[in-house]
Parts: C-alpha cells; sequence; structure tokens
C-alpha cells in the first residue's frame, strides 16, 4: 500500500509548477463527477470565470490521491472536494498543500459494502477476515474502512486488500469478483444494490470517524495568489448559501446533475446526505479553527499504524490556511 500512495506522489519535490506564473489567464480545477455540489451550478454558469477575471479549467479525477499527484506536478491548481485522507497522506509525504475550506461533509455517503451473499454484517464481521475488499487507497474510503476494522477487530493483514478506484469496485462487487467495497458517491449507491453497510453515518460518527472533503492547493499557488483564491472561495460560498435556501433547489438541482453527469432523482437523494458548513461555522474551532488540524494528526497517526505511510508530521497546522477564507468572508 506504501508503494502504490508513494508512485503516485513520486516526483512532487521536483515538480516545476505554473503556479509562479504571475499574471494568470487561467487555471485548472480538479473535481469528482457523480459528487454533486452546489459549486456545479456557478460551475455551470460561468460564475467562477466571471468573478475571478481568467479562465477556470474543470477537469475530473478518480480519488484525492490522484488530485494530489496533479497538484504535484503543476498541473492542477486547486482541488474541490479532495478528501482529507489523501491530503494527509500527501502532506504528511513532504507535498506542501494547504487546506482552504471545508467543502463538504458526508458522513452517509462514503462506506464499505459487503456483499450480500455473504450475510454478513455488524453482529457477524469478525467473518470478514479472509475476504477480498476493493479499497481505493490513501482516501476517506480507505481511512473509514482501516477504522471499522479496528472496531470490529479484524486484521487487516488476513483480508485480500486490493486498491482499486470506486467505479471499478463498484463493478467488481456486482459481478462477485469481491466480497466488499469501499468508496463514495454514485459508485456506493451501485454498490449497495448487491450488499449492505455494516455502520451508518451516525454510527460511523459515534466512533469519530468524521469524513468531510476540502478544497485544497499547493502553498506557493495560494501565497502567489491569494486573491484569486478568496474570490474561488467567494464563489463556492454564495453557490452554497443559495442552496441553503429552499426556494432555490428546483432551479439548482437539474444544472447540479447535467454537471455531475447524474440524473435528477440520484442528485437529490445524494446531495441531501450532504452538509455544506458556512463560512463562519468553517473558522469556528469545531473546524478549522483547530478541530480539523487535530484530526488530521489522528488520521495520519491511524496510517503509520497500518503501515501506508512511513510517517506523520508533527502538527498539520500550518497545512491549514484560513486566509483567503477570511477575505471571502468579507467580501
Amino acid at each position: 500500500m506504501k508503494k502504490t500512495v508513494a508512485t503516485l506522489l513520486a516526483g512532487s519535490a521536483m515538480a516545476l509548477s505554473a503556479n509562479a506564473v504571475s499574471a494568470m489567464d487561467e487555471i485548472t480545477v480538479a473535481y469528482f463527477l457523480e459528487w454533486p455540489m452546489p459549486f456545479e451550478y456557478a460551475k455551470q454558469m460561468g460564475t467562477y470565470d466571471e468573478e475571478l477575471g481568467v479562465k477556470v479549467n474543470w477537469v475530473s479525477f478518480e480519488s484525492g490521491v490522484k488530485m494530489s499527484a496533479a497538484m504535484a506536478s503543476g498541473d492542477v491548481q486547486l482541488s474541490v472536494s479532495q478528501g482529507l485522507p489523501p491530503f494527509v497522506v500527501a502532506t504528511s509525504a513532504g507535498q506542501d498543500l494547504q487546506i482552504l475550506d471545508v467543502a463538504v461533509s458526508y458522513a452517509d455517503n462514503d462506506n464499505c459494502v459487503v456483499r450480500s451473499e455473504l450475510e454478513i454484517d455488524k453482529t457477524n464481521a469478525g467473518e470478514l477476515s479472509g475476504k477480498k475488499v476493493a479499497v481505493p487507497l490513501g482516501t476517506a474510503a480507505h481511512y473509514g474502512f482501516l477504522k471499522q476494522m479496528s472496531h470490529f477487530g479484524v486484521d487487516v493483514a488476513s483480508m485480500d486488500v486490493v486498491d482499486m478506484d470506486p467505479p471499478d469496485a463498484a463493478a467488481a462487487i456486482a459481478q462477485g469478483s469481491i466480497d466488499m467495497f469501499c468508496g463514495w458517491g454514485g459508485s456506493l449507491r451501485r454498490a449497495l444494490e448487491h450488499g449492505n453497510v455494516l455502520l451508518t453515518g451516525d454510527e460511523k460518527t459515534e466512533l469519530g470517524i468524521l469524513v468531510f472533503d476540502v478544497t485544497s492547493g499547493p502553498a506557493d499557488f495560494v501565497a502567489e495568489n491569494g486573491d484569486l483564491v478568496a474570490k474561488f472561495l467567494k464563489v463556492t460560498a454564495d453557490a452554497n448559501a443559495m442552496w441553503a435556501d429552499p426556494a432555490n433547489r428546483d432551479k439548482m438541482l437539474p444544472v447540479i446533475a447535467k454537471d455531475a453527469g447524474m440524473d435528477v432523482d440520484a442528485t437529490a437523494s445524494t446531495i441531501d446526505t450532504f452538509t455544506f458548513p458556512t463560512v463562519e461555522e468553517q473558522l469556528a474551532a469545531g473546524w478549522l479553527g483547530g478541530n480539523a488540524q487535530s484530526f488530521m494528526k489522528g488520521v495520519a497517526d491511524v496510517f503509520v499504524e497500518a503501515g501506508s505511510i512511513d510517517g506523520a508530521l508533527d502538527t498539520y497546522e500550518n497545512n491549514v490556511n484560513t486566509g483567503p477564507l477570511s477575505s471571502a468572508g468579507s467580501m
């Protein structure tokens, strides 16, 4: 597992970044398909281009680990909704990334699914020993998998763990070629057609398995383009505020669905499990005011114990930059 993560992040220290360009006329932003969020309304309306004064190129990725690699190479300047665990993996390996906002919280939309034929649930989860599980390594799903197996006393070393992106894993569980799927979004919904979860979102939260994504970017890009980043976060916050008003949802939902590559019903059922904290909430102690930094240290320590990464940073405080978000809140 170490090798897979290290390979995706290789070369980050030597990457020549386009971020150093002082007068940018375009940026590239990473996001996920089948992961519907209010920012996609602004994306479709061209609001980011208009407010930032630059062309925003949007590129979809399959995992947050791949987002880290793209930011390391300089191909991507910002990543929207990067999972916290892949962010922690990258920064623990020395990549100089910063969290810029809390994109979404979603305890019920990232989980592991056991194939129905096995008849395994939380009452007999020990029977997962020796089973084959597909997990996208270094992601929120990976962290949740490790924490759940620890809770149930299942030795991960006894399992056949395969590194697989969620869309492929959903197809694999449908074909019966794996025993358990771990992933998110549309892939999770498809996997649930063939199995069951071990723990609900609320049960995971009670165990301290927080599940949230962030907007992230390379520290040098943020330092050199602080105003542009603040404007980007402002557009996102405005879209979240717009979505928070039920009167806007009928107008926004079809646009978000189109951008996410989903039908309207699936989009509605997915986004209803999401929470989008306000700027004020994000800046408070419960999120970027201290709790997120402590949680990152906990995530890193779990990955170290599992042998997924070589070591953790002493602190992740320097990997959170609330400056642009504070400026966005004043715009």
